[in-house]
């Protein structure tokens, strides 16, 4: 997947600056993407460029105007291209990783104590998924905003990321008290 993609994904359904682009992918699209604001930027541009994206001027009162992107009918192929394609296993790169499977090289205390701290951001980052899905639902039930929603895309997306960040913070936990058991 390139970074076109989950630009073109961000927008399929709004307009957004990229300023508010780069703020949804702080927060939202971080659970799949990371990308630096410089590289949204560049991002946009090449894909206005290539016709996938088109951007107009907003004129704001008191505030520097804004520029906003919006799909082409382009774009929007694009992107039903993209996700029409099988899609490759994923891989996971981590250095915690790494130092966990070289346990037996590292200071027990200290690498337990990178795991806590681990812990401790995945499990920040699944009560931010959890309030941010709540906001998504609104007062209905998950079963019938799924069925009724228009766009469940940006929840089926933050579920699993709330998913991943449980899943790591329990493992982590896990691992470092195994490592404090062993000391």
């Amino acid at each position: 997947m390139a970074l076109r993609h989950a630009v073109l994904a961000a927008l399929v359904d709004r307009e957004l600056s990229g300023y508010q682009l780069a703020k949804l992918f702080d927060l939202g699209v971080s659970s799949f993407w990371h990308a630096a604001s410089q590289q949204l930027y560049v991002e946009l541009g090449k894909l206005e460029a290539d016709g996938l994206l088109t951007g107009h001027e907003v004129v704001q009162q008191g505030r520097p105007n804004k520029r906003v992107f919006a799909l082409t009918e382009t774009g929007r192929a694009e992107l039903r291209r993209f996700t029409d394609a099988p899609t490759k296993p994923t891989s996971i790169r981590d250095d915690l990783l790494v130092k966990a499977y070289a346990a037996h090289a590292a200071e027990p205390a200290n690498l337990a104590g990178q795991l806590e701290q681990r812990a401790a951001q995945c499990q920040a980052k699944a009560d931010y998924f959890q309030t941010q899905l709540a906001k998504l639902r609104g007062d209905q039930p998950e079963a019938e905003y799924l069925a009724t929603a228009q766009n469940i895309g940006p929840y089926l997306a933050g579920t699993r990321g709330l998913r991943y960040a449980q899943e790591e913070a329990n493992w982590c936990t896990w691992a470092a008290a195994t490592l404090r058991a062993r000391s």
